[in-house]
């Protein structure tokens, strides 16, 4: 199958990793995969005669939002033309090319399918205020024009459906990770930090992911000084945490490590992954330390609180972040015997639900589907 994929490869976030381990994916499928993208540096997809890549031009981008020249429009066209896709997939980067796709692709008779990252709260589906919200709202009209939405859960499928999106057109198919790649292994990170017991972050630093709430509560706990913190990430609001939050309190932080061998060996070498965020879709990141065999704690926002049922790993709510990690955080330091046991059910939760060849396999199917749909009545866009 020939596929265009529409995405980010930089900067570093979970939509750039979705589009490269889903692209590289249906690589190793035998797939024909072209890659259209918002970023001039070097491929970080895999050497292929099955590939080829395609940059579109912009005037800023970041890991929230991008925004194109003018010229990107005519280009993507121009490419798309080209190429002769048999089905383009857009990996939505909250661009204004996001709402102009569904009338190109209707205009070539290209059958177009969007992945929707956004976070959200959670259930109930009460958004925060800011850039979440506004994005549903502006997005929402317009994702019935694409052939398929693809959501990671059914919470977010029902909160789409209640914006009036059409239900036959939102597929839920959950991130996936490569479990072979994410495993449990031998590590020389606690002995490389003096910890016996490590506990990790890793994420942006952001006000969204609520990383100041994980801070003060693993200051307020007293942690031993043979327990440590890792801070793995970057973000707007690391400069004013930092100087608060030490080596004095066992707090280290590693900032963005782009190696992504070096991110398996952190999350390896974890007894404890910690994402307090207040807003997610599906945290690969999660699913990784899962994968990796660490004892989970997340907020029970997006569909993070859902991968972490039946006992994967403990859900915090976000209201109480702070004082329920403060309570657990030297319950989990005390008893490996505890996060050694939510490790295995993690990685067997993850193995069951949330692997990437899973994930390959049912978005094979929604391509097929949604071609046979095609062929079988050609829709016009707008109709």
């Amino acid at each position: 199958m020939r596929i265009a994929w529409i995405g980010k490869k930089s900067p570093f976030c979970g939509n750039v990793t979705y589009s490269r381990e889903i692209t590289n994916a249906l690589l190793d499928r035998g797939h024909q995969v072209s890659f259209l993208h918002f970023a001039q540096e070097e491929s970080d997809l895999e050497n292929s005669p099955n590939c080829q890549e395609v940059t579109l031009p912009f005037i800023y981008k970041s890991q929230v939002y991008t925004i194109p020249t003018f010229k990107a429009t005519k280009v993507l066209t121009q490419s798309l033309r080209r190429i002769k896709p048999d089905i383009v997939h857009a990996s939505l980067t909250l661009s204004p090319l996001d709402f102009v796709l569904p009338e190109i692709c209707d205009r070539l008779k290209l059958p177009l399918v969007a992945t929707f990252h956004t976070p959200f709260a959670g259930k109930g589906a009460k958004l925060v205020s800011g850039t979440q919200l506004l994005a549903y709202q502006l997005y929402a009209p317009f994702l019935g024009n694409y052939d398929r939405v693809i959501v990671f859960s059914q919470i977010q499928r029902e909160l789409l459906a209640r914006m009036s999106v059409p239900e036959q057109n939102i597929a839920v198919i959950p991130n996936g990770v490569d479990v072979e790649k994410y495993s449990p292994g031998s590590s020389n990170v606690k002995e490389e930090f003096q910890a016996e017991r490590l506990f990790v972050y890793q994420g942006r630093i952001a006000p969204e992911k609520n990383v100041e709430a994980l801070l003060r509560a693993w200051k307020q706990a007293e942690m031993g000084p043979d327990s440590k913190l890792l801070i793995v990430g970057d973000g707007p609001l690391k400069p004013s945490l930092e100087p608060f939050y030490g080596l004095e309190y066992n707090v280290i932080w590693l900032g963005f490590v782009a190696d992504e061998q070096r991110r398996i060996e952190i999350l390896q070498g974890a007894d404890v992954f910690i994402l307090p965020s207040l807003v997610e879709g599906l945290s690969l990141s999660l699913l990784e330390a899962m994968a990796c065999g660490a004892g989970c704690i997340a907020t029970d926002v997006g569909a993070d609180g859902e991968v972490l049922e039946k006992g994967a790993g403990v859900v915090l709510n976000t209201k109480t972040v702070r004082s329920q990690l403060r309570t657990l955080l030297p319950l989990f330091q005390d008893h490996p015997e505890l996060t050694t046991l939510l490790g295995q059910k993690a990685r067997k939760r993850v193995i069951e639900q949330y692997t990437l060849s899973g994930n390959i396999t049912r978005l094979e199917e929604l391509y097929t589907k949604v071609l046979e749909q095609r062929r079988r009545v050609p829709l016009s866009w707008g109709a």
